[in-house]
């Protein structure tokens, strides 16, 4: 057997640990798949003293991530440290430096600086793998990136949060608003201290740049995705949504238009019955269109220790075999820069649900800024108001408007208008419809 292949870990929080007991613990099965052993023989974390429950006492450690990247007993860099900057950055540019293949969950770092470390490690003939930074245990990027060689992929969207689909299924299932389950949620550890990150969108558009990049050979474009997050959601919006045949799920969406790219991530309706909308819990899932496919629907555990560090061994694996594709399917010189699709563009059904203030000629008004856009509403229902006796004194009421295809621009400048009009109170909610 060919010599063993030496990996130096850089963070040993969940996903670290994780990868360090499951290669000590199916050592020889992995030697039997890779070809050779594969031993872990220098960590880094910032605390030597604490008990992962793992055997370390073999193993070089180093307070230093790059030092570890530049240790002359590392053949292969794992980089679990996180952060588009810092001890994260330093440890891949020290690796790639030094001739090290580095493997990665770090989707922040590669959605800012991925096409620079694709250039250096080309540079250098070394591979950087990246499985488990999207989707956590899914094989989403070797499925765009081999498994769907032969086709062009029109649309890649899905569910790439599980803190975000765990939240709204509790609010859907036990009729609770969203900062109760929240805090529910940081009590279970499904949510971090400060959940910015995660319901804020910001996570799930880190995922998708790399996901269009692997899709439609483009440079992965972080800045020009549009984002919403899930904090203005509401209990009524998810009963709303169950009653016209509907959830809510947070996806990220990337489709090829002919205006170009169009990257979004924000909280969408789904019909009751497809794949996405099936998929509960903090599990992800994911949807590709392609014209030799069709449509493939992926679906696992998104986050975990083991989950995670499944993706993470299975690019030791290949790198272990010499399997090891160019970063995002393509070579970096060849990656386009994405024309951005306006989000304006974006064509499709909407939810709004308005609060009306009940007063004579509101509803006509409302009709008629939406006729001025050429918008055709598929629905109209109302809830609030019991009897006609209850309409005294002017309270608003809850209006929700389906619409047929639309553009995003003409029903923005609908809701301009109907809020100057003074006929609703406070902002409306839009939640898009996605196709299937």
């Amino acid at each position: 057997m060919a010599e063993p292949l030496r990996v130096g870990v850089a963070g040993l929080g969940t996903v670290g640990s994780a990868v360090v007991r499951i290669l000590s613990a199916k050592a020889e099965e992995l030697a039997a798949r890779a070809g050779r052993p594969i031993v872990v023989t220098a960590v880094s974390a910032r605390e030597k003293g604490r008990d992962r429950g793992l055997d370390l006492s073999r193993v070089a450690w180093h307070m230093d991530a790059s030092q570890l990247a530049r240790a002359n007993d590392v053949d292969l860099v794992v980089e679990l440290i996180g952060g588009a900057e810092g001890p994260a950055r330093a440890c891949v540019e020290t690796a790639i430096e030094h001739g090290r293949p580095v493997v990665t969950a770090n989707k922040a770092l590669l959605a800012k600086h991925g096409v620079a470390l694709a250039r250096a490690s080309e540079e250098k003939g070394v591979p950087i793998a990246f499985e488990a930074a999207v989707a956590g245990g899914i094989p989403i990027v070797k499925t765009l990136r081999e498994g769907l060689a032969a086709n062009n992929v029109s649309r890649v969207f899905g569910i790439l949060n599980g803190t975000c689909n765990y939240i709204l299924t509790r609010m859907e299932k036990d009729k609770i608003g969203f900062a109760e389950c929240l805090a529910d949620a940081q009590r279970l550890g499904y949510a971090e201290a400060d959940p910015t990150f995660d319901v804020g969108g910001f996570d799930t558009a880190h995922k998708l740049a790399l996901l269009a990049s692997l899709a439609f050979g483009v440079e992965p474009d972080a800045d020009g995705i549009y984002v919403e997050g899930i904090a203005s959601i509401t209990p009524l919006d998810l009963q709303m949504a169950e009653e016209l045949g509907y959830r809510v799920k947070l996806l990220g969406v990337a489709t090829r238009t002919d205006a170009g790219v169009e990257q979004r991530v924000h909280p969408s309706m789904l019909p009751k019955e497809s794949a996405i909308a099936r998929v509960d819990g903090v599990t992800n899932a994911v949807e590709i269109d392609a014209d030799a496919v069709g449509a493939l629907v992926l679906s696992g555990p998104g986050a975990g220790g083991d989950a995670t560090a499944s993706a993470v061994i299975a690019d030791i694996v290949d790198i272990a075999r010499g399997v090891t594709p160019p970063m995002f399917g393509l070579p970096a010189g060849k990656l386009r820069s994405p024309t951005r699709a306006p989000m304006g563009r974006h064509e499709g059904g909407y939810y709004i649900r308005l609060s009306v203030i009940d007063r004579p000629g509101a509803a006509a008004a409302i009709a008629t800024r939406m006729a001025e856009q050429g918008i055709s509403l598929k629905s109209i229902v109302q809830r609030g108001r019991e009897s006609e006796s209850d309409s005294a004194g002017g309270e608003p009421v809850q209006v929700v408007l389906i619409t047929y295809a639309t553009t995003e621009a003409s029903l923005r400048i609908a809701l301009d208008a109907i809020e100057a009009d003074g006929h609703i109170d406070g902002a409306p909610q839009l939640i898009r419809i996605e196709k299937r």
